[in-house]
């Protein structure tokens, strides 16, 4: 946790519908890092890090997509990926020393971290992610890169990715032996500029003349994401409330309709980024809230759907509007759907990759051919995939990590 959040004075968000993406992202990134890089250093790595636009596309009346899948990964982890790349080269210097960065991945946080730090000297990253529970795509797009990237092909779930990593962490030998790091959620630097989206999306609201009360939509598997929106508000960003939008992988539902939070095995599901059932960053939003159930169920709305109707609604969203929405993107529609149909406020849902990344899915639903597949994706489908094997036992992990000092 940072140890501090500063609020902004209301007179930015007043102007903030004026400021652009890199400029909203700069000012936020201030609010977190101004006391730890001088402004001029801090502005040159935000600015490298946000070179690519974040805009809403007007769904239907009153509900927007914030469309995050415009970085280099096609996915909303690039701006996170990115920046915590260049603050770790910048913090390296000229040290000749390596950090090892473990990451666990369900899907699009390996290739994001994987490209953001292709190629930076003195960092080699390893992705773990669960062997068969990830898009082809999304596979190449970190199997392919080799150089500084090693991919780990864990054979079981993100859970136990997850797992492995923060055992490493704790692990007084392996920390002996090298300097370790994440580049999950686990670390601050890697979620907190995903501050940035929430703030832009307000401004772009507001930028339409839209005056309703927000209401931002979630598609939630870790919780990292929606954590970055709950630090926006606590820095004074008025969203009058957020939806976490779960697939079947519903503890923090639950928790939000019981106030016991039970973590268990995650399942298997169509939006595979999401499959996660012991999130990291749950610990974070209790954290924020002082541990008050009444005050984390206030701010946070829950919502749940299976894969049947997750491509439902990628479906009829394709044939009542035109909108093409993957799995992720489709459930926190959904979520906003039947929560403005109780309430009055505009509403924005977070699509968080291309569709084109769950192509064989999206084919299924909405029609072969629908889904055009961007050039820089096709590009990672014809690298060679390489991987080491790994079982869930951390034992195994850590004596291969040994071996590479």
């Amino acid at each position: 946790m940072p140890r501090s959040i500063r609020p902004f004075a209301a007179e930015f968000f007043r102007r903030l519908p004026e400021l652009p993406f890199q400029q909203i992202a700069l000012a936020v990134a201030q609010q977190f890092f101004g006391d730890d890089v001088p402004a001029a250093d801090l502005e040159h790595l935000v600015y490298e890090a946000v070179n690519f636009d974040c805009p809403i596309a007007p769904v239907r009346n009153g509900v927007y997509a914030l469309e995050l899948f415009h970085g280099p990964t096609l996915a909303f982890k690039d701006v996170g990926g990115r920046f915590m790349a260049r603050l770790l080269a910048y913090f390296l210097g000229h040290s000749d020393r390596t950090v090892n960065v473990l990451v666990a991945t369900s899907g699009d946080t390996g290739s994001a971290v994987a490209n953001g730090f292709l190629g930076v000297p003195g960092i080699h990253v390893y992705v773990l992610y669960p062997k068969g529970l990830v898009s082809d795509i999304q596979e190449k797009q970190f199997t392919t890169l080799g150089r500084n990237i090693t991919a780990v092909e864990v054979d079981g779930v993100f859970d136990d990715c997850q797992r492995l990593v923060k055992a490493a962490f704790l692990d007084g030998e392996l920390r002996e032996a090298m300097t370790l790091t994440s580049a999950n959620s686990i670390n601050v630097a890697r979620f907190l500029p995903q501050t940035f989206y929430y703030f832009n999306a307000y401004a772009r609201v507001r930028e339409r003349g839209d005056e309703n009360a927000l209401v931002i939509s979630v598609p939630s598997g870790n919780f990292g994401n929606l954590t970055a929106g709950l630090f926006a508000a606590k820095m004074g960003l008025p969203i009058s409330r957020f939806i976490a939008a779960n697939n079947a992988n519903d503890v923090v539902y639950k928790y939000l309709q019981t106030g016991i939070y039970e973590p268990c095995s995650s399942i298997a599901t169509i939006a595979n980024a999401m499959d996660v059932g012991a999130p990291s960053n749950f610990a974070r939003i209790l954290e924020l809230y002082d541990h008050s159930y009444k005050a984390v169920s206030a701010i946070i709305h829950g919502a749940r759907y299976s894969d049947a109707q997750i491509r439902e609604t990628v479906r009829q969203l394709y044939e009542q509007t035109g909108y093409i929405a993957d799995p992720h993107g489709a459930t926190a529609y959904a979520a906003i759907t039947d929560y403005l149909n109780a309430h009055k406020a505009t509403g924005v849902f977070l699509e968080t990759a291309h569709p084109a990344k769950f192509l064989e899915t999206m084919d299924g639903i909405v029609g072969k051919g629908a889904v055009t597949v961007p050039e820089k994706l096709r590009a990672f489908m014809n690298g060679e995939k390489r991987t080491v094997p790994m079982s869930r036992d951390f034992a195994d992990f850590k004596t291969y990590l040994l071996n590479k000092v």
